[in-house]
């Protein structure tokens, strides 16, 4: 069975959609995990037109598909970037409670929550700028 595997991830077409399979499966993942974390509740928000959580729940987005983005340029395997990847969310996810706690004069998720645009951009340019630092530096 794994020899077959690795005979389809072997092909052009075979790797596109394996790496493509994977950034869908993780986006699910992890957003659910940023879903879980947050004091708001991200679509309920973005289906009322909430901006501010649609701007980073974006960045979110944007910062996940960057990070895999490097793993999968670094020329790693299928499985060695779900892993550096997975390394790279923690990174993103722990950048997400730094933001937070550096932060002492209001909430970042009360504000992102009333839909202060201003803290949501902001959340939204930490997310993308890290996945940047974070994506070079995971491999």
């Amino acid at each position: 069975m794994n020899t077959l595997i690795d005979s389809m991830l072997a092909t052009p077409i075979g790797a596109s959609i394996a790496y493509f399979s994977v950034a869908v499966l993780e986006l699910v993942v992890f957003l659910s995990i940023f879903e879980w974390v947050t004091r708001y509740k991200c679509w309920d928000e973005i289906r009322k037109g909430n901006l501010a959580v649609a701007m980073a729940t974006g960045g979110k987005i944007f910062g996940i598909c960057n990070i895999l983005r490097f793993c999968i340029e670094s020329g790693s395997t299928v499985y060695e970037s779900m892993l550096w990847s997975v390394v790279g969310f923690v990174l993103l996810l722990l950048a997400y409670f730094i933001f937070e706690f550096v932060t002492p004069f209001f909430k970042v998720d009360e504000e992102i929550g009333k839909d202060n645009r201003a803290v949501g951009l902001i959340s939204m340019i930490l997310s993308v700028s890290l996945s940047y630092v974070i994506g070079v530096s995971v491999l």
